[in-house]
């Protein structure tokens, strides 16, 4: 049990980072240069992971990590900054929430690991949970941005089993720098090709760079390929309901927002959801003598 718990907080960690990158792409980062905001985000991160970790790919893992860095880095960060920038966060996260079912999908496509009846049970609370929380009110929808979350969330879906499937022997490090890499360096090449010269950034924009690239990508990705690799995929799909829960938390402690009746009902479903997916064993108690 206890053994379970480590895993499952080291993989929290990814979704509650990763639920601060919408406010942060959105408050302070640049709105028109979304394969630029993708590859500052990517390769050093990247980069940084490697230094750690000082192994290059080899054999079949030169295209193993280009694919996996297409699916689940180069692409998936290019269309999730467009999302960012192009619809309403609740809309975002909303769509973003149901990928614990498309990754226990593709579980059980790829792995052979049949959702469980928690792991569904859980999906659907929680997901009721988030439209509860983030769906409030009438909001402006952009068609492309809609497009572009989903694409994200079905395309790193199918990576993340991909990587769960294939990283047996490679540690955690080097799997997530060599996807980061790989995706970061096509993320330059088409920014460089669609976009043209980089963006000036001032000081504010190149802290929240640093931030995204640090915080909510190495540590994040590290910590998610971990709980991949120690979890099933309905456990690990569940737990990155926190997602949305850090966005909605974090307009609370940052800008102010009061929670409402809604979404407190809300919150409390994506946390039932959660729990009722983790099936941790209770320890047995000690019997007096």
């Amino acid at each position: 049990m206890e053994a379970t718990v480590r895993w499952v907080l080291i993989t929290a960690v990814a979704p509650i980072a990763w639920g601060t990158t919408y406010y942060v792409t959105h408050q302070y980062l640049p709105a028109d240069y979304p394969l630029y905001g993708a590859a500052l985000r990517a390769l050093p991160a990247g980069l940084l992971l490697l230094l750690v970790r000082r192994r290059l790919p080899t054999g079949d893992w030169w295209w193993k990590s280009l694919v996996l860095g297409t699916l689940n880095m180069g692409a998936f960060f290019a269309l999730i900054y467009l999302a960012a920038q192009t619809l309403p966060t609740s809309i975002a996260s909303t769509i973003m929430a149901t990928s614990p079912v498309v990754l226990m999908l593709f579980a059980w496509l790829t792995l052979s690991e049949r959702p469980q009846t928690l792991h569904l049970a859980g999906a659907a609370i929680g997901v009721a949970g988030v439209c509860l929380m983030l769906l409030t009110g009438p909001v402006a929808v952009n068609l492309h941005g809609v497009l572009a979350s989903v694409a994200a969330m079905v395309m790193s879906s199918f990576g993340y089993i991909l990587a769960k499937k294939w990283s047996s022997g490679i540690d955690v490090f080097s799997l997530t720098s060599w996807q980061l890499i790989a995706g970061g360096l096509m993320l330059v090449a088409a920014a460089v090709t669609v976009e043209g010269p980089p963006p000036a950034l001032d000081g504010t924009q190149l802290t929240a760079f640093a931030y995204v690239t640090v915080v909510a990508t190495a540590l994040a990705f590290a910590a998610w390929f971990t709980g991949l690799r120690h979890l099933s995929a309905g456990t690990v799909g569940l737990i990155g309901l926190l997602n949305p829960v850090t966005g909605v938390l974090l307009g609370v402690l940052i800008a102010g927002e009061t929670l409402t009746p809604r979404q407190i009902l809300g919150l409390t479903l994506v946390f039932t959801g959660i729990l009722l997916g983790q099936r941790l064993p209770l320890r047995t108690p000690v019997r007096a003598r």
